[in-house]
């Protein structure tokens, strides 16, 4: 190579600028690649975690020792209703007074929206063919305030939306039997304001209705109820626990045995919220359990710091846990691989926690 051949140093200097230039445009667009998401927020780094409170020794039974409360996503202004889609491995969830349908992905631990106009929904679940069953507690555009099923081309099928020729109020929490009918709580909780939906005269009393599976028929189940909210089925179905959300002076969970033709037999009392304490979304275990979204009533002499979380009643309606949060619980799901991940949708934001139980629905 002759001399005129050999690179010169300022060759060399822009070659070797131009090599920096590129390898830091490469670091720069990495961030760009997909990568794993940052693990979720835990509430305590402590174990065993001093935000699952034992309140009776049985509950260490279904407490995981080396298991933290996990903050999954906030930005919400009511989180409502969520269902886990195991086959999907995401959580839906309403967030009602966005007025929308919102998705937590397990994957990316992400949160996005699912569904737009959701017609306010509210209480989420899935039927025995895996489709979404929502409780559409208000209205947009003149639809709403019914109960629908997104089929699994994506269309939406109205299952009900009146019972006699009168309008739902606002359905709120809704559950599958295994025999396919499907059960929901109508209270007029979204029906006196502009926030979860619009304000209208109610045309029915507070209720619980059921929709035949196989021919949709609705037949009112339970009626003389004030304002009835979550609602489960024991795991041999043989009872369903109901929440009378505005029980005076405390606020109640009926057990009502279920007969063969679906019919209801006479309830019983099975837990009252003491202590100005507020029942909202339950759920059972496979074990009888009943875990309940639980808060503060909004009496002035409550503490919403003691109330604020998930309370565990036994299957005899003895308080035997508590899970506390920052925020009150409005309602929850078992999800995950196992069943045994609790999903709390709380007010602003979503929470986990793994326990040592299963859902009782859980497949």
């Amino acid at each position: 190579m002759t001399s005129e051949q050999q690179p010169s140093h300022d060759s060399r200097r822009r070659f070797l600028k131009q090599s920096l230039n590129y390898s830091a445009a490469l670091l720069a667009s990495s961030t760009l690649l997909p990568r794993v998401a940052q693990s979720a927020e835990l509430l305590s780094r402590r174990y065993p975690d001093p935000s699952v409170e034992v309140l009776d020794e049985s509950f260490m039974q279904l407490r995981l020792f080396n298991a933290s409360v996990e903050k999954l996503a906030d930005g919400l202004r009511w989180a409502e209703g969520p269902v886990w889609v195991g086959d999907g491995r995401y959580l839906l969830l309403s967030d009602i007074p966005s007025n929308r349908i919102v998705r937590w992905d397990e994957i990316s631990q992400t949160l996005g929206v699912y569904r737009e106009q959701s017609n306010f929904s509210n209480g989420l679940t899935r039927d025995r063919q895996g489709r979404l069953i929502a409780c559409e507690g208000s209205t947009t555009h003149e639809l709403g305030r019914r109960i629908t099923r997104t089929e699994h081309n994506g269309r939406i099928t109205v299952l009900a939306d009146n019972f006699e020729g009168k309008r739902f109020n606002s359905p709120n929490d809704v559950v599958v039997k295994r025999d396919g009918s499907i059960w929901f709580t109508d209270p007029p909780f979204q029906a006196g304001n502009d926030y979860e939906g619009f304000k209208i005269k109610t045309e029915l009393p507070d209720a619980v209705y059921r929709i035949d599976g196989e021919t949709l028929s609705v037949t009112r189940v339970i009626e003389g109820i004030a304002g009835p909210n979550g609602l489960c089925f024991s795991p041999d179905e043989k009872r369903l626990y109901v929440v009378e959300g505005r029980a005076r002076p405390n606020r109640l969970i009926w057990a009502y045995p279920v007969n063969d033709d679906g019919t209801l037999g006479e309830r019983t009392q099975h837990v009252e919220a003491t202590s100005h304490g507020a029942l909202d979304g339950i759920k059972c275990d496979e074990g009888g359990n009943l875990w309940c979204g639980w808060g503060s009533s909004g009496s002035p002499e409550a503490n919403p710091d003691g109330l604020d979380g998930v309370r565990v009643f036994n299957p005899q309606g003895k308080a035997i846990g508590h899970i506390h949060l920052p925020e009150r619980c409005a309602n929850l799901c078992f999800g995950g691989a196992q069943g045994n991940r609790l999903f709390m949708a709380s007010s602003h934001a979503i929470y986990s926690l793994f326990v040592n139980a299963r859902g009782a629905t859980f497949v």
